[in-house]
This record gives structure tokens, C-alpha cells and sequence, in this order.
């Protein structure tokens, strides 16, 4: 008989893809405002995608729902991997393993920041980030920060970013 390691292991969520929106305008990079233990972070606008959705319309609903308005996807110019076991929150949360594909997007239409319609838990805002002070917030991934600052553009010089915080 042959066994399975599924047999032998602690149970493991599965990979879970997410959408992500890069919104850069007029210097400003647009993220979602959130509260946790440790005080205020920012994330990109976005999240999971559900099955039979594709990622551009995962990236639509879920900044219609953080960011009470509706975008354009272009151009898929990151992925992200994260392993939550090799960063900072290990101790809280061993078993996420999340793909994050990060768009280049428009708004069609303006952010209200006071009011989304169906924000995250911890989501308190919606905020214009200034690009040239991205350091001095707490922003994830990090790995965001030096790109966006000498990329402004949505230009970057690879796509995949591999396991990073």
C-alpha cells in the first residue's frame, strides 16, 4: 500500500491567487488603509480570485468593494509569491502560500477615500500615497517601495518577484 504524504502532515490551505491594482497618479500611489496589532499598513487594492473568475475580473470587484469605484485593467506587470512561513508574520499565520498578480490600472471614475462598499476587516481607508515618502509607511509587499519609487511608470525591469516581503 502506498501512503500519501497528506497522510503524514498537518493539513495545508491551498494556493490561493489574488488580483492586485497598481494605481499610480500624479505621483501618488493609490492603497487601501488598514489597522492591525502593530498599528496602521497599506496594501495594494485587491484580493482573492474566485473560482470560475478571471483575474481581471477578480481585480474589478474587489476594487469596486475596497475602493467604491470601478477600474480598467491593463497590463499584468508583477507577480508576487508568498510564502507566509518565511516573513515576519510566521508566528501568527505558518500556512498562506499566495500568488499576487499586480496589474497596472486606471480609474474610471474618482475614490471616494472615506467610504468603500465592502471594505476588508481590517481596512479603515482608502489613501493617496506620495511615491517619493513610499519609506515611510508601512506598505506590503516592502519590495514595492524601491521598485514603485525608480519605476513610476509601471515599468519594470522583471515580472516575477519570486517569494518576497
Amino acid at each position: 500500500m502506498i501512503k500519501t504524504q497528506a497522510a503524514f502532515s498537518m493539513p495545508v490551505k491551498p494556493v490561493r491567487n489574488s488580483a492586485k491594482a497598481l494605481i499610480v497618479h500624479e505621483s501618488k500611489l493609490l492603497v487601501t488603509r488598514n489597522r492591525d496589532l502593530f498599528g496602521e499598513f497599506y496594501l495594494l487594492p485587491g484580493g482573492g480570485q474566485n473560482h470560475g473568475e478571471t483575474l481581471e475580473k477578480a481585480l474589478m470587484r474587489e476594487c469596486l468593494e475596497e475602493l467604491g469605484a470601478q477600474i480598467k485593467v491593463l497590463d499584468l506587470v508583477l507577480i508576487r509569491e508568498y510564502l507566509s512561513a518565511n516573513h515576519e508574520f510566521a508566528e501568527i499565520d505558518r500556512n498562506i502560500h499566495q500568488i499576487e498578480f499586480m496589474f497596472a490600472c486606471e480609474l474610471l471614475e474618482q475614490v471616494n477615500t472615506r467610504a468603500t462598499t465592502e471594505p476588508d476587516a481590517m481596512q479603515t481607508g482608502v489613501e493617496w500615497l506620495p511615491i517619493a515618502k513610499l519609506e515611510d509607511y508601512r506598505l506590503y509587499p516592502k519590495t514595492l517601495i524601491e521598485l514603485i519609487k525608480n519605476h513610476s511608470d509601471l515599468s519594470f525591469p522583471r515580472i516575477y518577484l519570486g517569494d518576497t516581503n
